[in-house]
């Protein structure tokens, strides 16, 4: 199981690619539910539509492959933008540029950015460096809120408490298991797990092991709002408190029912069927499903037992979202067009079209029966997850962080010297101020 954390620079985000095909009535549809969203807000203002008659506009746009072609989602999104949009005559401009490169794409020629794009929410202060990136208007700022869980709307809002982008999907993970080994019951508890079947977890991986410490032992990651590096990383519970989740990760890696998930080897695990459970993402949903046919299975996180108290796992989270240029030509449709993307019936389509789980909130009703990993996702987004910290301090963490990992599996740490590795942790960690 590869991660997928947001900062990480190998492998891509690989989302469910089941496809439907929406049908023109449905599009038609969706310009006419959407037709409220694209309000004019005060993100950009102009243009010759608001003295009445038709404006020529160009919009460039940046989306991932698997968005675009003929039929495609974008092509529907921009039609339907069309039917609500009649004040505007639009030639669009459309170029592959992923998520997890907009920030780089934009660095390279910051001129020849695109007036619309979809970026991955760690790259907001990049994109804000180089001036490339607009604040919502209030109309869009209000969509962004009303939709989204509080995690999600501050993915987008700069350390300026502005609000940037306009959220379409999470990036977090969840639990996948087998579900002839274990109820519905079970997964609720790690150590019930364990004891009646095989877990694998990347215990020795940054964006994993901080889940067992965050409600554990209080880690806080630069300040209250995560945005103040001079906070350092820290436990707020004490030294006490972490030592006390740190022997249990040596009994949890002493188990011999645990297995480290290292490089993919938990889905390889759950396929041969060496293992019941592994800890991953939405990018893993298809391979999942083959390995364990009718049993498979996905929730949210699991509590675990620390002092007789029972502690629920709290994972990383981080959303991709829609922006626009403020340097756009016509600035104010690409705000509107930014906007509309996130919209509730965009989401819906993309989760139809292309399985692409929703942020929104009110959505929740229309993620199929049978999808487990989606639903999964939003369990843990509304309810056990914390925001993934964008500010560059946070990058101090992750290597420590898996070098304590690492300890805990070699079996470097001991119940006996826990609390003397943990202190030395603790220390590095404060210290990191970016």
């Amino acid at each position: 199981m590869e991660r997928k954390a947001l900062h990480v620079p190998k492998g891509k985000i690989m989302l469910m690619t089941w496809k439907k095909t929406l049908g023109l009535a449905a599009a038609a549809a969706v310009a006419l539910s959407m037709s409220a969203c694209g309000g004019s807000g005060d993100a950009a203002k102009g243009g010759a539509a608001a003295k009445g008659g038709t404006e020529n506009v160009n919009l460039s746009v940046w989306s991932p492959q698997e968005d675009q072609g003929d039929g495609s989602w974008l092509a529907k999104m921009e039609e339907a933008f069309e039917k609500a949009h009649s004040e505007y005559k639009i030639t669009w401009k459309n170029d592959v540029v992923s998520e997890g490169d907009a920030a780089k794409k934009v660095k390279e020629d910051a001129s020849a950015a695109a007036d619309v794009y979809m970026f991955a929410n760690d790259q907001l202060g990049a994109l804000q460096d180089v001036g490339a990136i607009g604040e919502l208007g209030e109309n869009e700022a209000k969509q962004v809120k009303e939709q989204n869980e509080e995690s999600m709307v501050a993915s987008v809002t700069g350390t300026d408490g502005k609000i940037y982008g306009v959220p379409f999907t999470s990036n977090t993970w969840f639990m996948y298991y087998n579900s002839s080994k274990f109820s519905a019951d079970d997964v609720k508890s790690l150590d019930a797990m364990l004891a009646k079947g095989k877990v694998s977890f990347p215990l020795d991986n940054g964006w994993y092991i901080q889940s067992f410490f965050t409600k554990g032992a209080g880690l806080t990651f630069f300040g209250d709002k995560s945005d103040d590096a001079s906070k350092g990383i820290t436990f707020a519970d004490g030294d006490e408190a972490a030592t006390a989740v740190t022997k249990y990760l040596v009994g949890l890696a002493s188990n011999p029912n645990f297995t480290n998930d290292a490089e993919g080897s938990g889905l390889g695990a759950l396929k041969a069927g060496d293992t019941d459970a592994i800890f991953s993402g939405t990018w893993d949903a298809e391979n999942v499903k083959e390995a364990l046919g009718s049993n498979y299975a996905a929730a949210k996180l699991p509590t675990f037992k620390v002092n007789g108290k029972d502690v629920q796992m709290d994972a990383f989270a981080g959303s991709k979202a829609v922006a626009y240029n403020p340097n756009a030509k016509n600035a104010k449709a690409a705000a509107q067009f930014a906007a509309f993307l996130g919209s509730t019936e965009a989401q819906k389509a993309h989760y139809e079209m292309r399985g692409i789980v929703p942020t929104d909130k009110s959505l929740a009703s229309v993620i199929k029966a049978d999808d487990h990993a989606a639903k999964a996702q939003m369990e843990v987004i509304s309810g056990t997850s914390i925001l993934q910290p964008t500010i560059s301090a946070m990058g101090s963490w992750w290597d420590p962080a898996a070098a304590f990992g690492k300890g805990l599996v070699n079996k470097e740490i001991t119940a006996d010297n826990a609390g003397a590795k943990l202190a030395d942790w603790s220390k590095q960690l404060a210290e990191m101020k970016g």
